[in-house]
């Protein structure tokens, strides 16, 4: 859960309504979900999401380093350029997520709400002789996203992560209420999240859970680079990419419209011919509102399940799946 301290000032902002786990800490909304996302699809706008956890990695060893530990080749990134990269268990399950990006003198993150200290731990466990020094930040810096297409400029000095998806800025949290006066309107974090879905991008505690490996959320290449020196995990990595299958796969899923209830995390996932007494072949990870394309899920499902089958979410509702990660 994000610290007390740390829940936004923009939660007084009108129509204000806050957010629940995992995003305490920030709106949900501001009174008006689909006019929120229309605004940023059309790339205006912003989203707070001030309760996110910042790392800082300063030294000159920091990329050097940071290259041994992750899934990602940073080795020579250059300052500017974001990436993606993940943190493994021994066996190849995700641990962490890290959206990176370097400034020539500084490595910056940002991580999901509270996991910030268990990564901090891990990593502070690892420095062994290399001249690094990692710093959790949150309570200093606020991340802000700017959806692709906008045209607000980052205030002076303020580090910012180019994406496809739009921008992030890590600033001054001090500064928060002063930015959201100058580049509203905002944008609560169910919009961020419809888009999210409707990218089919995977969020760490949603799509995974103690089990998943990076083949089953398509992040090879992504947030994996293969071809690159050892890390914890690869092994995994490499096995399940040259030698087999992953044993789940990723769907993006069209739910029935005429439910009133969006299906919540976990709800299970059936063939529609075996009806709610059938086998579960997966599980609903995140759920949503889309502005033009009605209700929405991403779902982990069994490799096996054909990419044509009919599906059933929870007892009653009707979905109909898009492959994102092929079996």
């Amino acid at each position: 859960m994000p610290r007390e301290s740390n829940a936004s000032p923009l939660l007084s902002l009108p129509g204000a309504v806050a957010a629940e786990a995992p995003d305490e800490g920030v709106a949900a909304h501001y009174g008006d979900l689909f006019r929120e996302q229309r605004a940023l699809a059309g790339g205006t706008g912003f989203v707070d999401l001030s309760h996110r956890g910042v790392i800082t990695v300063t030294g000159p060893d920091r990329l050097s380093w940071l290259h041994l530990l992750l899934t990602q080749h940073v080795s020579a990134l250059p300052p500017g350029e974001a990436t993606e990269a993940l943190v493994l268990s021994a066996n190849g399950h995700i641990e962490h997520a890290l959206s990176l990006v370097d400034d020539g003198e500084t490595t910056w993150a940002h991580v999901e709400p509270g996991t910030q200290d268990a990564l901090l731990a891990y990593l502070e466990s690892m420095k062994f002789f290399y001249q690094v020094e990692v710093a959790d930040r949150t309570d200093d810096f606020a991340v802000v996203h700017l959806p692709a297409g906008s045209i607000a400029e980052a205030p002076e000095g303020v580090q910012a992560r180019e994406t496809a998806h739009g921008r992030e800025l890590f600033l001054p949290r001090a500064t928060l209420e002063t930015f959201a006066a100058a580049h509203g309107p905002a944008a609560g974090v169910l919009a961020y999240e419809a888009l999210r879905v409707e990218a089919h991008r995977p969020r760490l505690g949603l799509e995974t859970d103690h089990r998943t490996i990076p083949h089953e959320l398509g992040l090879i290449g992504v947030a994996v680079h293969l071809q690159k020196g050892c890390y914890r995990g690869q092994e995994t990595v490499a096995r399940v990419h040259n030698l087999g299958k992953p044993p789940r796969r990723l769907v993006f899923l069209h739910l029935d419209g005429s439910e009133v209830s969006l299906p919540p995390h976990g709800a299970p996932v059936r063939l529609a011919s075996d009806g709610p007494e059938g086998r579960q072949l997966g599980f609903v990870t995140t759920s949503a509102r889309h502005h033009e394309l009605g209700p929405i899920a991403l779902a982990l499902v069994k490799r096996n399940v054909a990419v044509d089958a009919p599906l059933l979410v929870g007892e009653k509702t009707a979905a109909s799946q898009e492959t994102v990660v092929e079996p």
